[in-house]
């Protein structure tokens, strides 16, 4: 079989396990407002105190956390579906379950109960991320990955929409206890997804062990890659995004702080920025169907430190709405294509027989460092006024930059130290479907 390296996008997006990806992204998304936004609106209704209501961020913890069970996903196999598919439809029915369950609560008389049941969901959420991620990996290959990105982020945003907005409109026509039982109904799209969903070709048997699935996901990746390799590229997952992560933690505050109104603000981030995000994505995913990862790795980091130039000029412009709805746009289309790429490069970083593991730990590594480098912006800022703190945003994206040619030579067409990835999936009858991106 030859790999065809510009293979038609037609091909690579019209695969049954595009769509299957789209409506996993669309799942994976729902519970996550659910509880966070949305359900502090629904306490907020009733009257619940400000302080209690607050404390609602740390039902976010599984989802920091949700690598110490991604081996459990890895180790054992449910005896029906596969390994994949079957962590998915158990995932979603108990998701189901607990998001229907909400309509029993009563914020005001049933406070800790209420809690309990709204980590339940934090928790079969996380879990359900895990089986979509090791999906999205052991179902592409490496042209494949920027496209299934792509799709899974914009399913993603799709259902924060729904739960973010959605539920909000229809609070205002009917109970809340209502609302969580439609949105336990959505939840139906990611069931019926997996179900129907072509189940990835594993060719490695699991881990033996629970203790193997802890350990040997490391050892693996090490191997791989070789010691002082695996830590550049681990470094890499660190500072690929600094630059824009350090711009778009502080654009809120600077937008306020220039003179726009929360309600400008939000207008303009949640409808026109949104759309740009997702336009981002899918062009993203499209570019590294044509280019491959490793160019487009390159293209999208150098894309994303000029971006920060909108922020920039905005400063110098001051409150002017044309400018900040450019700036936005230019900021989140940019922030889309980094994400696509980005998700694409963990993705070939994870071998297939641990990608639940793996990719659990690269998304933590990356989550807790960048958080805590980044968290300084605030003092630089007020250090250095907005202008020179946007300049010095684009100096953050420089360490990434230098790696480029170690990590992601330009001529490669995977990072250093991939894992395979063949994107062979079966379906129920047992046959065997190569991916778009091969020819006979």
């Amino acid at each position: 079989m030859a790999a065809d390296r510009s293979p038609s996008l037609f091909r690579v997006f019209g695969q049954p396990k595009m769509a299957a990806l789209l409506f996993l992204g669309f799942s994976s998304g729902l519970p996550l407002f659910l509880t966070s936004r949305t359900l502090q609106a629904w306490m907020a209704v009733e009257k619940v105190d400000l302080t209690t209501i607050g404390l609602v961020s740390l039902l976010g913890m599984p989802y920091t956390l949700k690598f110490l069970w991604a081996p459990l996903l890895d180790r054992y196999v449910p005896p029906f579906l596969g390994r994949r598919r079957g962590w998915l439809v158990i995932t979603q029915l108990a998701l189901i379950l607990v998001i229907a369950a909400m309509s029993l609560q009563d914020p005001r008389t049933g406070l800790r109960l209420l809690a309990v049941n709204a980590l339940l969901i934090a928790f079969f959420s996380a879990t359900q991320d895990i089986a979509v991620d090791a999906y999205r990996i052991d179902v592409l290959d490496e042209r494949e990955m920027g496209a299934g990105a792509s799709l899974h982020v914009l399913g993603y945003r799709i259902a924060l929409i729904l739960t973010g907005g959605l539920a909000l409109v229809l609070a205002d026509y009917m109970p809340w206890p209502t609302v969580y039982l439609v949105m336990a109904l959505l939840m139906g799209v990611g069931l019926i997804a997996a179900l129907r969903a072509p189940e990835p070709l594993l060719r490695d048997a699991p881990p033996l062990t629970l203790a193997s699935a802890v350990v040997d996901p490391l050892r693996e990746f090490f191997r791989r890659t070789g010691l002082a390799w695996g830590v550049v590229v681990l470094l890499f997952t660190i500072f690929y995004q600094l630059a824009d992560r350090f711009a778009a933690n502080m654009a809120t505050p600077f937008l306020i702080d220039i003179g726009f109104t929360q309600t400008e603000i939000g207008a303009v981030q949640g409808v026109i920025g949104l759309g740009a995000t997702i336009v981002g994505v899918l062009v993203g995913g499209a570019v590294i169907a044509k280019l491959g990862i490793n160019r487009s790795v390159w293209i999208f980091a150098f894309l994303q430190i000029g971006s920060n130039l909108a922020y920039y000029w905005l400063a110098r412009v001051g409150a002017n709405r044309s400018a900040m709805v450019t700036a936005i746009v230019v900021e989140n289309f940019a922030g889309g294509l980094v994400t696509a790429v980005f998700v694409a490069f963990m993705m070939t970083l994870c071998s297939k027989r641990f990608s639940a593991t793996q990719y659990a730990l690269l998304s933590s590594l990356m989550g807790f460092a960048r958080d805590f480098i980044v968290a300084p912006s605030g003092e630089i800022a007020k250090q250095t006024g907005w202008p020179t703190f946007f300049l010095l945003t684009l100096l953050a994206g420089i360490p990434a930059i230098l790696l480029l040619p170690l990590v992601v030579p330009w001529n490669g067409e995977v990072p250093r130290g991939a894992a395979e990835h063949t994107g062979e999936v079966e379906d129920d009858e047992g046959n065997v479907h190569e991916p778009a991106t091969r020819t006979p």
